[in-house]
């Protein structure tokens, strides 16, 4: 099976995000290898079982974009940073080495038993960080995906930051469009973009 980039990507954003709200409490690994069996049969593919589960595997291998650690680090300096992330603890710890800060809080699918967009993963942010002493009110959730992030973070009351990454492409990657157009209160190409506008603000 060939396919443009974009069109394998948008395909696979669908059977993830039908997976997710069909195995909310599976792990995110084995969640992966499942989309990844749901795209053979799609394609007509085979595929072992062993490239499947590696798939699965892969997250430990994914890059963080170039300019985050930086950016965190920046930021890290002036605000409390807790991570609302769709992988699992082990997974995250793989990501979290390539980022090198530490966060106040990290809530993932696997802690919470749900994939974002269920407004519960929102519901979950807002009390740990009301635990933390910031009201809903203080919080700015950052973010690239409008559907996983930014339609659930405003209907939770939330003020959006977009990284709006895919800003010289077409298409929407790996994620499911947005039902509608999502609002946001901020727009950046990245988190390197980000930092500079804070700095030219001249901080909190």
């Amino acid at each position: 099976m060939t396919a443009p980039r974009d069109e394998v990507l948008a395909q696979f954003a669908t059977h993830e995000v039908e997976q997710q709200a069909a195995t909310p409490g599976m792990l995110y690994p084995q969640l992966l290898a499942q989309v990844h069996r749901r795209l053979a049969r799609q394609w007509g593919a085979r595929v072992s079982e062993a490239a499947h589960v590696a798939f699965g595997q892969s997250i430990a291998d994914w890059p963080a974009f170039a300019d985050t650690a930086a950016a965190l680090k920046y930021l890290k300096r002036h605000y409390k940073l807790v991570i609302l992330s769709n992988v699992d603890r082990a997974s995250f710890a793989a990501s979290n080495a390539k980022l090198g800060v530490p966060f106040d809080a990290i809530l993932t699918a696997q802690d919470i038993g749900s994939y974002k967009p269920d407004p519960r993963n929102f519901r979950v942010l807002i009390a740990t960080l009301g635990a933390l002493g910031v009201a809903p009110a203080q919080i700015l959730h950052t973010a690239q995906s409008l559907f996983h992030d930014h339609a659930p973070a405003k209907a939770a009351g939330l003020a959006c930051a977009w990284i709006d990454r895919r800003h010289e492409r077409p298409g929407w990657g790996a994620t499911r469009p947005p039902d509608g157009t999502p609002a946001y209160d901020f727009r950046f190409e990245s988190l390197e973009q980000m930092v500079r506008a804070h700095e030219a603000e001249g901080g909190p």
